[in-house]
């Protein structure tokens, strides 16, 4: 007995030492996620365009537990900004040759979105299935919206996409077969008034956190852009019925997923 337990001993540590440089060479090998801008106003992409900027908005993260030798949760996120929704707009309109009359419509209702909330298409997968699904009372995970100044936010809504549709399976293809996905959408103000972002954060972020410890999804902030997190209700609303005929070119919209849910 003492033979057999030396010898599960001896390879516990041979599976820990070998494990050690993979972790390390995983971690070193990731490349720096881009800065981001909360700027709002006109921008000039084509439909091509679409896969860089969702790669830009998008963060992945894992929670390792090195002990078990087990990846508890594995997340990727996209934080559905005013700079994606016009990304995705001009994607979408293209793929289903939107007139210009539901590019308008659309646009206006998708751009309006980034003013009343902050939402975040999350697919995930986690060690526990049924534990991970953020729906749920019991789940393993809660998730907050946080800020470089102390901010920490809870979500005011957490939709369970049940079925995927070909547009979250295509537009998202990190959301395979093998995850739970979901739209997180968090206030713009707290009860008291005070935006949920800080105009002077240098960062924003996503973070999970439950008993098998925690892990942050972190978006870094452009000079200055954070100063418009919060200028939703200041910002002027784009009227599409003012713009010429080629700049509705590159004004399209974002279908309306699930009932006239947002994105």
């Amino acid at each position: 007995m003492v033979t057999v337990s030396a010898n599960k001993a001896a390879l516990r540590t041979r599976q820990l030492l070998a494990f050690v440089p993979l972790a390390m060479l995983l971690l070193g090998s990731g490349c720096v996620a881009p800065v981001v801008s909360l700027r709002q106003g006109p921008r000039q992409y084509v439909a091509t365009d679409y896969d860089a900027v969702l790669a830009r908005w998008t963060r992945a993260q894992s929670l390792v537990l090195v002990d078990e030798l087990e990846t508890a949760l594995t997340v990727n996120a996209t934080f559905e900004s005013w700079d994606f929704r016009w990304a995705y707009v001009i994607r979408y309109a293209r793929d289903y040759r939107l007139t210009i009359v539901e590019r308008q419509r659309l646009l206006r209702e998708q751009l309006n979105e980034t003013r009343r909330s902050h939402q975040f298409f999350v697919a995930l997968y986690g060690s526990h299935y049924k534990e991970s699904n953020l729906t749920k009372k019991n789940s393993a995970w809660v998730v907050r919206l946080i800020d470089a100044r102390g901010n920490e936010t809870p979500p005011m809504q957490i939709e369970a996409i049940k079925k995927s549709s070909v547009l979250e399976r295509r537009y998202f293809p990190y959301n395979t077969v093998w995850r739970q996905a979901f739209r997180i959408t968090f206030p713009i103000e707290t009860p008291d008034g005070r935006p949920t972002l800080s105009p002077q954060a240098e960062w924003l972020g996503l973070r999970f956190a439950g008993a098998y410890g925690n892990t942050d999804l972190i978006w870094d902030l452009a000079p200055a852009a954070a100063s418009n997190a919060q200028a939703n209700t200041a910002a002027p609303r784009v009227n599409p019925a003012r713009l010429g005929r080629a700049q509705l070119t590159q004004v399209k919209p974002v279908h309306l997923a699930r009932g006239g849910a947002a994105l």
